[in-house]
């Protein structure tokens, strides 16, 4: 096997198209210029048939009933796609539970490359760790490079979308979270994708500004609250269209934003350094507390998992922002619960008055 001359460990051998899973955002330039696939195991998870399945064979399989379902979702996500011949596993920046997983996936001999986010957003560290994931997918930076400028190509584009939804109101909650959200990974096919949004935009009709009554009578729409949505994306594959029912509208959705990588810089690895996500609380509050007055969000829904170790987060972000908060708790995949609905629409409520 070939040897870099500043890694000296052996570079993993692939075919093309092979698949490559990752735990969540990662530089997945450097996937796609080795001319491999990256897939987002979470985006897998949460659109299979039935996911719940997925996270009660990981707990057949022995992991605890008080782990996140989407550690148990994921881990099963790989052991039944047997394509996906390796998987990049975030092991700071994201989930404290990544550490365990990995293991119990190299007990299944899958093969894992471990990536890190340096806590301090130290640049030499980062760039350390891209080249890594570089040498071991034996790629170089020219090529790296030119990826990287055809994706923010198409980065660009959701930007618009995510523009077209605060500023006019003509793209419900629920489009631009799954447009931002595909960006972890361009849905495994970034021409595809780019095409998929060209199409989008294309057939986005300008905001109507009367609407017709029961009566015959136009009048102006009821203005919608407008909501920011922090935290993790949600397990509740219903939540986005629920508030919207309810004449709620989230014109922020500050994770999902992120993984669009929303801030340009001059290269790649200074733009993931200004993403925000794996870089802790404290960064991600500047980022927060500024589209909350451009935006002019009325109130935010700060979305925690249950069993995850951001849930301490919400004393700092409850502290620091000064509009109303309602904290959610998920847990397993599926439709909102009667009990969640209820607290929706008591904030929106409160909100109203």
């Amino acid at each position: 096997m070939k040897r870099d001359k500043k890694f000296p460990g052996p570079i993993k051998l692939f075919n093309p198209q092979d698949k490559i899973g990752i735990t969540t955002t990662v530089p997945v330039e450097v996937i796609y210029a080795a001319g491999l696939v990256p897939v987002d195991l979470n985006n897998i998870f949460i659109t299979a048939a039935n996911p719940q399945q997925l996270v009660d064979e990981a707990e057949l399989a022995g992991f605890p009933r008080n782990v996140c379902s989407w550690i148990k979702g994921i881990y099963s996500v790989v052991l039944k796609n047997r394509d996906i011949r390796a998987v990049v596993a975030v092991t700071q920046g994201d989930c404290s539970n990544t550490h365990a997983l990995m293991e119990t996936w190299q007990l299944k001999d899958k093969e894992i490359f471990p990536f890190a986010y340096p806590f301090d957003r130290d640049k030499d560290l980062l760039k350390l760790q891209i080249e890594k994931m570089m040498a071991y997918f034996n790629v170089s930076w020219p090529l790296v490079n030119k990826t990287w400028k055809s994706l923010n190509k198409i980065r660009e584009k959701v930007w618009q979308i995510d523009d077209l939804s605060w500023q006019k109101g003509i793209v419900p909650s629920q489009d631009n979270h799954l447009f931002q959200v595909n960006c972890s990974d361009f849905k495994g096919n970034p021409a595809a994708f780019a095409q998929e949004i060209e199409i989008f935009l294309n057939n986005l009709t300008s905001l109507p500004v009367r609407i017709r009554t029961q009566t015959g009578n136009s009048q102006t729409p009821p203005p919608k609250i407008r909501l920011g949505f922090i935290g993790v994306p949600p397990i509740a594959t219903d939540l986005y269209d629920f508030l919207e029912e309810k004449g709620a509208r989230v014109v922020f959705n500050e994770i999902q934003r992120q993984f669009t990588l929303p801030f340009p810089q001059k290269n790649l690895v200074e733009q993931y350094r200004a993403y925000t996500y794996p870089y802790g609380v404290f960064f991600r509050l500047k980022d927060i507390q500024q589209e909350i007055e451009r935006r002019e969000i009325k109130g935010l829904i700060h979305y925690v998992q249950r069993f995850c170790f951001r849930q301490i987060e919400d004393l700092i972000i409850r502290t620091r922002l000064k509009i109303p908060v309602l904290t959610l708790e998920g847990d397993r995949p599926g439709r909102l619960d009667a009990r969640t609905r209820l607290r929706l629409e008591a904030f929106l409520e409160m909100l109203r008055t």
